[in-house]
């Protein structure tokens, strides 16, 4: 292996991963050696398309199929933005040719695939890491001070949070994520993984005790259909509670809300963040009074801002993303961290579908 750089493979041609393919570029310890897809006009097409906005030297290879770009013996990391139902195969055989593993979330159907996906990289020595961009982001730690601090927020009673984008009518019909072969979890696995996440990172990684999900909504016939509205309450120990809405039917929102004793914090684009130089979130200590015949509620809103691309920069949180991911490659030594909270945010997740598949009932964790 290089020791100046963690050499790529992308494993399928999504969307996503014309996002993912700059961010390797703006990594500065990485370089993307060879895309596969179902076929190779397909990888060439998306190679040709990329290479125009964020040009790499030499130009990625072309692979035909996986089996291709995983024989391969100039490649350390593979990215597998692949569909969630096909995904397991491809983790594990990637992990047992020695190759590190970048994996799309949700990351697999249930908690039991993804066990055996995370095994399968400790037992061959790779690292294992989501596509959660936020968790990258400069904004999380400073995030993370203002909800320590015993002041701003105080003592956390309730966690708030959405994301949801209004998906067009033929979305349904012709979209993966609609597919409950290809994308069973449907809207609760590609916008409640990062709801949850957000909670249980603002919880310390903390298991809630008992969840309770609600279906709202769904597409397709049978016992699980795929979800495209789904709501869910969440508790933990010590009092605290936490709400969690996903949805492809409502307009595009990714806020976050942290109420306290003292205060609350609010984010109203911690996933893709707002379009500029910086991102920011925002403090709340509103003072009520009372004057005679006149009520007064001061807000005590504050902004903090970091200095941070929101998109397509050395700075942004999916550029952090790929370079702690090859940092860590490049160390030799895979840190389980991503790992545990990958399975965690999974099985959170699985218990909220098991209980809206039992009408909301409490679905109880161990802590």
């Amino acid at each position: 292996m290089s020791e100046r750089e963690c050499r790529w493979g992308i494993l399928g041609a999504a969307e996503i991963a014309r996002k993912n393919w700059k961010a390797i570029w703006n990594s500065g310890n990485s370089r993307l050696v060879a895309v596969a897809s179902r076929s190779a006009d397909r990888a060439a097409g998306f190679i040709s398309d990329c290479q125009r906005q964020a040009a790499f030297d030499p130009v990625p290879e072309v692979c035909s199929s996986y089996e291709d770009l995983l024989a391969r013996d100039d490649i350390d990391a593979v990215y597998i933005p692949l569909p969630t139902g096909v995904r397991k195969e491809w983790v594990i055989r990637a992990a047992e040719s020695g190759r590190h593993v970048l994996c799309e979330k949700p990351c697999a159907p249930n908690a039991s695939d993804l066990a055996e996906m995370i095994d399968a990289c400790r037992s061959n020595g790779v690292q294992f890491m989501d596509g959660v961009m936020y968790m990258h982001s400069a904004r999380m730690p400073r995030m993370r001070e203002v909800l320590d601090d015993g002041e701003s927020v105080g003592d956390i009673k309730r966690i708030a949070t959405q994301f949801s984008f209004r998906a067009p009518d033929e979305f349904f019909s012709a979209n993966i994520r609609a597919s409950a072969e290809l994308e069973p979890l449907g809207c609760l696995g590609d916008l409640g993984w990062y709801t949850l996440r957000f909670i249980l990172w603002t919880m310390n990684w903390q298991n809630p005790t008992k969840v309770h999900g609600r279906l709202l909504s769904s597409v397709g016939e049978g016992p699980n259909p795929v979800p495209t509205e789904f709501s869910g309450e969440l508790f933990f120990e010590g009092g605290v509670s936490a709400s969690f809405y996903c949805s492809f039917l409502t307009e595009h929102q990714q806020w976050g809300h942290v109420s306290g004793t003292k205060g609350f914090l609010q984010v109203s684009d911690y996933v893709l963040p707002n379009c500029g130089g910086e991102v920011s979130f925002d403090i709340g200590n509103a003072v009520y009074s009372m004057h005679g015949c006149d009520f007064v509620m001061q807000p005590g809103r504050r902004t903090v801002t970091i200095p941070e691309f929101s998109n397509s920069f050395a700075n942004a949180q999916e550029s952090n993303l790929f370079r702690t991911f090859a940092d860590l490659v490049l160390s030799g030594t895979p840190d389980s961290f991503w790992a545990d909270i990958a399975l965690q945010t999974q099985q959170v997740m699985d218990a909220c579908r098991a209980s809206a598949q039992q009408d909301g009932a409490g679905v109880e964790l161990s802590v």
